[in-house]
């Protein structure tokens, strides 16, 4: 491998993943040049390598959940060559409605690395120098987990909840945990939901405060917030008969497909309900700041980790059996 090349992880096809070597990308006008540190494996890059991403192109470099350190001095002065960054993977338009009136995470024109364009699972990268945040003392693991976490927040923040209420998460995976946690920091009494009693043993670790139960043993309650993170139709359409009467309905998962509820029973609850798309700044910032407070256990949410070379064989491993882990780290080395 020469100066002007770098390894990458490509997705040439569903089920298909090799290490590569790639040319190191260009210098463009408002970017900064970044060495990865570490890449969360996200339930999108599952989805990816099993195929189930239907507007994407391959081959794919994949990776959106990224810590990396700036190889230069940002224009603004806000970053310094060597600084570890967390990397906001939305590349927007600055254009369309939702970005002029603030609301870049849902941008008409949104590209998000490892998705629409090759992402982070390789060695440096050019970013926009807006997308880039500092990440202070957090270690390059942690930074790497901002990302993820920051979904979760964003609907947290966006429901509104905080002290004495009450909050059920459907969905006990890493967005449901993340949004679980969230909602436990701002105060709420969580409960966790989930289908897999591995996935609830987890959850437990990491949010011990909160209530975990099975779907096949739920209680007979009602919550003052919904949260669904499951992706699945059927879960997301019984979410309504889980919430208390003034309550809040939060989709942080999408699904192809339309969503059907009895309207009485929505009027009556004076249902208030969102859908949560993605994250902004203030949500990365909000998820930075708490684990530098230490509110975040980070050691329980990284579960596994490997290399760009052994996430040839690992990856395919943890998309079959994902019960088990919370968020997988591929930790990069030059």
């Amino acid at each position: 491998m020469t100066a002007t090349e770098m390894k990458a992880l490509l997705c040439d096809e569903p089920g298909k993943l090799t290490c590569v070597t790639r040319p190191r990308p260009e210098d463009k006008p408002g970017h900064l040049r970044i060495r990865i540190e570490a890449i969360g494996i996200c339930g999108t890059d599952y989805h990816i390598y099993g195929g189930n991403q239907p507007f994407l192109q391959y081959p794919r470099v994949m990776g959106h959940e990224l810590s990396a350190r700036a190889m230069a001095d940002s224009a603004d002065g806000r970053i310094k060559e060597g600084d570890l960054v967390v990397v906001n993977p939305y590349l927007t338009c600055g254009k369309c409605r939702a970005c002029t009136i603030g609301k870049p995470n849902c941008c008409e024109n949104i590209a998000v690395l490892g998705v629409h364009t090759d992402g982070g699972m390789c060695e440096e990268i050019v970013v926009p120098e807006g997308n880039l945040y500092p990440a202070g003392d957090l270690s390059p693991q942690a930074a790497a987990m901002v990302e993820f976490l920051a979904i979760g927040a964003h609907g947290v923040r966006r429901s509104g909840l905080g002290e004495g209420v009450t909050a059920l998460i459907v969905g006990a995976g890493p967005i449901g945990v993340g949004a679980g946690l969230f909602a436990h920091i701002a105060g709420a009494e969580v409960t966790l939901r989930d289908t897999s009693p591995d996935r609830l043993a987890l959850a437990k670790e990491i949010i011990p405060a909160a209530k975990t139960e099975l779907v096949s043993e739920m209680a007979d309650a009602l919550y003052d917030n919904v949260f669904d993170a499951t992706g699945n139709i059927g879960a997301m359409n019984a979410g309504l008969t889980y919430l208390a009467h003034g309550g809040n309905y939060v989709l942080l998962s999408v699904v192809k497909g339309d969503l059907s509820f009895a309207d009485p029973e929505f009027h009556k609850r004076e249902t208030t309900l969102f859908a949560s798309r993605n994250a902004l700044k203030v949500d990365f910032e909000h998820v930075m700041d708490c684990m530098a407070k230490g509110l975040v256990p980070v050691d329980k949410i990284g579960t596994h980790r490997t290399t760009i070379e052994g996430a040839v064989e690992d990856l395919p491993k943890w998309a079959e059996d994902r019960g088990s882990v919370v968020k997988a780290l591929i930790e990069v080395t030059a």
